[in-house]
């Protein structure tokens, strides 16, 4: 059996890394939140275009977070 559970979490990690997967599972559901929000005010035709910017300017930072928190993850593998 192994010891990594349906989400990820292993009982060997560090709790450094639990944190990390903990906080990479929480930005990950805001960014498909944002990304649904982002689609809903696009279909409206009068979104307001500076909430639609702050939106996708937010979500480009959740995007920046969760590929820091995904290399931290990622174990370096020296071919």
């Amino acid at each position: 059996m192994d010891a990594d559970d349906e989400d990820g979490f292993d009982i060997a990690d560090t709790p450094e890394k639990r944190a990390l997967k903990a906080r990479l599972i929480e930005l990950r559901e805001e960014h498909r939140e944002l990304d649904s929000a982002i689609g809903a005010l696009q279909e409206k035709s009068s979104g307001d275009a500076l909430q639609l910017a702050r939106l996708k300017k937010r979500k480009l930072v959740l995007k920046d977070q969760i590929q820091w928190i995904e290399d931290r993850l990622t174990p370096d593998i020296i071919a």
